[in-house]
């Protein structure tokens, strides 16, 4: 992603492993502060998953393939069955980190199949290279999305999408996003509605930013809105990112997607999802099975923000002892889903077939 930072922009990836170190962008200070974090073993990287200091699936799935790759270093002097536990104890303390996004899972499982075989040292080194490729991977992915997915948007078409699917997401261009920079850096004139996307506001703080670092015209919208732009024809299309998309089409994503797919079909506006092979749950057969996470309800009560002194404050909302829930995503029927943008193409109905014919019976990865 394109960053500007003290005056020059510089192309920055949402994270990075250097060594036995995970660098990340912290996107809980985002916008208002550009920080890397520096994450020196597996225990911080989970703990920066747990606490969204990265999001998004597939960059939540880098995370947690890292994460693994650091605990073999961490256990390189190890003898060998100490080293398979200590991995084995790191993967389940990664696991336990967010339920919902499917990528973390295959990542974490891909990393630890690689540290299967051989020597302790040759296990370690065959970690910290799946956990790289998984991130090679997800970058040739998201640039083949927006490829894919910028055919999709006319000039002069009006975008909506929800929550941050960028680059911040998906660590080069996004899912969502990702066709929409490809549309605007080919010269296409158009414009992006971004809901705020309560209760965490990543809309507001992270989609709006990324726009506004890449220069594509938008406007941020309050979530309750954006039915009456779709009512009044202001939107051409709805691009969303997910967090696990079942063998049926059913699609796990931020909370409040559902009711943009409904109002979308409601006035015949094309809604289409962007995501990458390991997004793709297989063995999971609808959306009555994927997880849904419960967060706190502090997210729903109180906001955090800068004051008019500058700031980061946080602050309450509601009154003291009001009763919240904060299911954080919710599921998306298929029959509302126009189509899956995807780096094997765009994939249509039936998607219980063609997504198996894309990606392979059971696997996702």
């Amino acid at each position: 992603m394109r960053v500007k930072i003290d005056g020059e922009t510089r192309g920055v990836l949402a994270l990075w492993r250097e060594g036995a170190d995970v660098k990340m962008v912290d996107q809980r200070l985002l916008p208002h502060r550009f920080e890397v974090l520096t994450l020196c073993n597996h225990r911080e990287t989970a703990e920066a998953i747990r606490d969204m200091a990265v999001r998004g699936a597939p960059s939540i799935g880098v995370a947690g393939g890292y994460g693994v790759a650091q605990a073999a270093l961490e256990a390189r002097g190890m003898k060998l069955r100490e080293f398979k536990a200590y991995v084995s104890g790191a993967t389940d303390t990664l696991r336990k980190t967010r339920p919902t996004a499917v990528n973390l899972f295959h990542a974490i499982d891909r990393v630890a199949k690689a540290t299967s075989k051989g020597s302790v040292e040759e296990r370690v080194a065959a970690a910290c290279a799946e956990a790289d490729r998984i991130a090679r991977e997800d970058i040739g992915a998201s640039r083949r999305i927006g490829e894919y997915g910028a055919a999709l948007i006319k000039e002069g078409f009006r975008v909506l999408t929800h929550c941050n699917a960028g680059a911040l997401a998906f660590m080069d261009s996004g899912s969502a996003l990702a066709p929409i920079y490809v549309a605007h850096r080919a010269g296409k004139r158009i414009f992006v509605y971004a809901d705020e996307t309560r209760p965490r506001s990543q809309g507001a703080k992270l989609t709006a930013w990324e726009l506004q670092q890449e220069g594509v015209p938008y406007a941020l919208i309050a979530d309750n809105a954006a039915g009456h732009y779709m009512h009044r024809g202001e939107v051409d299309i709805v691009i969303v990112g997910a967090d696990r998309i079942a063998a049926n089409g059913d699609t796990a994503n931020k909370i409040g997607t559902y009711e943009k797919a409904v109002l979308a079909k409601e006035n015949r506006i094309p809604f289409y999802v962007a995501a990458p092979r390991m997004t793709f749950d297989l063995k999971c057969r609808n959306g009555d099975g994927i997880e849904i996470e419960e967060r706190s309800p502090d997210e729903v009560n109180w906001v955090w923000g800068t004051n008019e002194q500058g700031d980061y404050v946080r602050v309450r909302i509601s009154a003291e002892g009001t009763v919240a829930k904060n299911p954080s995503f919710d599921v998306t029927p298929a029959k509302y889903i126009t189509g899956f943008i995807t780096e094997a193409g765009i994939i249509k109905p039936p998607y219980r077939k063609n997504l198996h014919l894309a990606f392979g019976k059971g696997s996702a990865a």
